[in-house]
């Protein structure tokens, strides 16, 4: 195997763990299981990440980080309003969820996982810590976009956007049922675009 940096064979370490999870599940998700994934003797592990719970660090990381692009790629398009801008991002989460839903089955697993594991008690807090976190940016960018604010908290209108993603992905992964998800996505929608109140523009 070509000599990596560090960085990279981290990153590589990251997606063969996803890809081992989403396939067997994270009992499966041994060291030596990833390392044969990513095609890598197993020295390479320790010289690149401390721990096998370090890595399943990165994992949320790697998997939040291809849905913030994708999140406000589409929040760059031009909606007619914030609701239609909200519609399109929940969309957008939703289209990468069909196209590959062991991806988000491996992210609800290890969020149990953590919460059975002590030494990794600190984690289902952190991991939803970086969703909260996406949401908020996407919820500021697109009050900024489409000029209004938002009548509660951004931290609090962060977290229901987060608490209304993962049920209708939840729901969505026992159901397989598009349609269902479809109308539950337009909801949710509406939801969190009831916060908006528009700005007054000036000399109106």
């Amino acid at each position: 195997m070509a000599r990596m940096a560090a960085t990279d064979r981290r990153e590589a370490l990251a997606q063969a763990a996803l890809a081992v999870i989403a396939r067997d599940g994270v009992h499966a998700a041994t060291t030596r299981a990833i390392v044969a994934e990513a095609g890598m003797p197993l020295a390479s592990f320790h010289y690149a990440v401390a721990s096998r719970d370090e890595l399943l660090r990165d994992v949320v990381e790697l998997v939040v980080g291809s849905q913030d692009s994708a999140a406000f790629s589409t929040l760059e398009l031009d909606a007619r309003d914030i609701r239609s801008a909200i519609r399109g991002v929940l969309g957008s989460n939703f289209d990468i969820l069909r196209a590959d839903p062991a991806r988000q089955q491996a992210m609800f697993e290890l969020t149990h996982y953590a919460l059975r594991t002590p030494t990794l008690d600190d984690f289902p807090v952190a991991q939803y810590g970086v969703y909260r976190g996406l949401a908020a940016r996407l919820l500021e960018a697109g009050a900024a976009r489409y000029r209004v604010r938002w009548n509660v908290p951004i931290p609090d209108l962060a977290t229901l956007a987060v608490a209304l993603s993962d049920g209708a992905t939840l729901a969505w992964l026992a159901t397989r049922d598009d349609v269902a998800a479809e109308r539950l996505l337009d909801l949710a929608a509406d939801a969190i675009a009831a916060h908006a109140i528009p700005l007054i523009k000036e000399n109106s």
